[in-house]
């Protein structure tokens, strides 16, 4: 029996024959995705995004207008991504060098998000539920839970894994929504 996927991808948009498309993913209008990039189930990238061959993106994740997915991307299940986000993948560009044999690797772990307009410098790793704030520069590992904002990104805070400011900015404390408890 022949598998049929139910992938949703705007007439207006370019995914290239052998892309690793999940089911119930959307794609919307001006979006293209490359040979070789692997996408999962129920996701959905906005108009203007760019996946490249050798970028993942695991399942429900949201990606906004607006944002190039590099080779050596990473991101995990349940992430959003920020419109106009920007993710690098070489730490030393030049344009009359090629170091596309130099591609380093960048992660978003499970649940993260990311702000409109931030910036991932190569290569990082953002912890699981961290928080990104919109405008930051990311240039250094992000530890799971943490809120960071500013030029260069700094920790400011711990978020709950509902999405909201942890009271105590040292140790955590308890959500005043969900009732979680935390303590880093």
């Amino acid at each position: 029996m022949r598998e049929v996927k139910m992938v949703m991808v705007h007439p207006l948009a370019d995914v290239e024959d052998g892309a690793d498309i999940g089911d119930g993913t959307q794609i919307w209008r001006f979006t293209h995705v490359m040979k070789g990039a692997r996408i999962g189930q129920h996701c959905k990238l906005g108009q203007n995004v760019f996946v490249m061959a050798g970028a993942v993106i695991g399942d429900r994740v949201k990606v906004q207008n607006n944002v190039s997915v590099y080779d050596g991307v990473v991101i995990e299940d349940d992430v959003f991504v920020g419109p106009s986000a920007v993710f690098t993948n070489v730490r030393t560009p030049r344009a009359q060098i090629s170091r596309a044999d130099k591609f380093v690797r960048t992660v978003v772990k499970r649940g993260a998000t990311l702000g409109a307009n931030v910036t991932i410098v190569s290569p990082v790793t953002v912890g699981e539920l961290a928080l990104v704030g919109a405008g930051a520069v990311v240039n250094a590992d992000v530890p799971a839970h943490a809120l960071v904002v500013g030029v260069p990104a700094r920790q400011i805070g711990w978020v709950c894994e509902c999405g909201l400011v942890l009271p105590d900015r040292m140790m955590g404390g308890t959500c005043t929504e969900c009732g979680k408890t935390y303590r880093f």
